[in-house]
């Protein structure tokens, strides 16, 4: 099932995706449904799986087509967005660092999250603004003290992000935090594809093109940290709701490894492709 949140007019609502032009409202085919994709995930396995039934007895009457809808980030309100610096071991050769211990892990607000189509802006005070590819974990259950063996029981589903990057102002501080925050700089999406379509997010093949040049090609195979892993790291120390948003970390072919550093520009475009999850592009803007 392909979940999503979009909108029409004011409101913002929770759908499935049922083909390429059209979307079932699954508020709409089943009262009893939560109307946000949040909702849909905190209700657990048993609403899930209405959902699912929703999908499969679609009416049109609670179709609506995509052309008349915007489609946002499928979690778009998350308690939490983590993410995982240097987890790809191609990528920490690339910039001549060692092999991490354990997860390196910062934070991105809720000021960064975005849409398909969404502008990514550069901002105004540098122009060193990097892609980063990234399978997007989704949790799916309350989880605290998870033992790896049993994490991916926790997990809903699985997207595209894009951890946009400002690397001057990465570099401020240890932690990441300014350049990892920037407005618009963590896109997801189009949809989150729930985790019984993505039966191994161990052999995902993750992808990045700017203006249709391919410059990251890698497999989720050469994570540092697997999925599970990270999972049990983050709920050792915090509880993990649903709808938090896990970036899991970033393959080799960044813009600032490669000779010289490449930095996205104005009316660039940015296109992320995890196998299985759909296609993720956003335009590049100059910050208003």
């Amino acid at each position: 099932m392909r979940l999503v949140t979009y909108r029409q007019g004011d409101a913002e609502r929770a759908g499935a995706m049922l083909d390429g032009d059209r979307i079932l409202d699954l508020n709409r085919a089943d009262a009893s449904l939560p109307s946000t994709v949040r909702g849909l995930l905190e209700g657990g396995p048993e609403v899930l799986e209405r959902a699912r039934r929703a999908v499969e007895d679609a009416e049109a009457g609670a179709m609506v087509a995509l052309a008349d809808a915007e489609l946002l980030a499928p979690v778009p309100d998350p308690s939490k967005v983590l993410a995982i610096g240097l987890n790809y071991r191609a990528h920490a050769l690339e910039i001549g660092m060692p092999i991490p211990e354990r997860p390196v892990v910062f934070a991105k607000f809720a000021n960064t999250i975005c849409g398909p189509e969404h502008p990514v802006a550069v901002p105004r005070v540098s122009h060193r603004v990097d892609w980063e590819a990234e399978l997007c974990v989704v949790i799916g259950r309350r989880a605290r003290h998870v033992e790896a063996d049993a994490a991916l029981e926790y997990v809903a589903g699985y997207c595209n992000g894009n951890d946009v990057s400002v690397r001057d102002w990465q570099a401020h501080a240890a932690t990441w935090t300014m350049g990892k925050n920037f407005d618009s700089h963590a896109p997801m999406g189009p949809w989150l594809v729930t985790s019984d379509e993505v039966p191994n997010p161990a052999a995902l093949t993750v992808r990045t093109w700017v203006n249709d040049e391919l410059k990251q090609d890698s497999v989720t195979s050469d994570l540092i940290f697997s999925v599970p892993q990270l999972i049990e790291y983050l709920s050792t120390a915090m509880t993990l709701e649903p709808g938090d948003i896990i970036f899991t970390g970033t393959p080799s072919g960044v813009g600032q490894s490669r000779t010289p550093s490449e930095w996205l520009k104005p009316g660039d475009s940015v296109r992320v492709e995890v196998a299985g999850l759909g296609v993720l592009e956003n335009p590049v803007v100059a910050e208003e």
